[in-house]
């Protein structure tokens, strides 16, 4: 599985975090920046996660911002994308599980290092449930 990854300054640090976290998990994954807590757009760094989703560069997509908002509706923004803001496991599960989520936002300054830890894991360990969620799912695209 290859997984795009990327957050504004506010979530540059858990970003960082994360990035070894998974990477010792022996996951495949691209760093969208940014390359330091700097003040930097989200935007920017969103739609780059999200496009290379959407293109099928990357499987799936985890986005860090202080609040997971921006990110979540800027990636949102593109085809194909259902990103999906999580601050508790049960919740990121859910995304995936019934919205067949493709992209995880994750509030920085919302939730520790374990719990996103615990957040990020709950979403890659969650499957898409398909039947009557997929009839839904099917309804978000135009």
């Amino acid at each position: 599985m290859n997984l795009a990854i990327g957050s504004d300054h506010a979530g540059f640090k858990l970003k960082n975090e994360l990035l070894v976290y998974l990477l010792e998990k022996g996951l495949e994954l691209q760093d969208f920046g940014p390359d330091s807590a700097d003040s930097v757009d989200y935007p920017d760094y969103a739609h780059k996660v999200a496009e290379s989703v959407s293109t099928g560069e990357n499987d799936l997509g985890i986005l860090i911002c202080g609040s997971g908002n921006g990110v979540c509706i800027t990636a949102n923004k593109h085809k194909g994308i259902r990103a999906a803001l999580a601050w508790e496991e049960e919740i990121a599960a859910l995304a995936r599980q019934h919205n067949n989520a493709n992209v995880l936002c994750v509030p920085a300054r919302f939730v520790s290092k374990a719990k996103a830890f615990k957040i990020v894991d709950a979403w890659l360990d969650a499957t898409f449930e398909g039947g009557r969620h997929q009839n839904r799912v099917s309804k978000i695209e135009d």
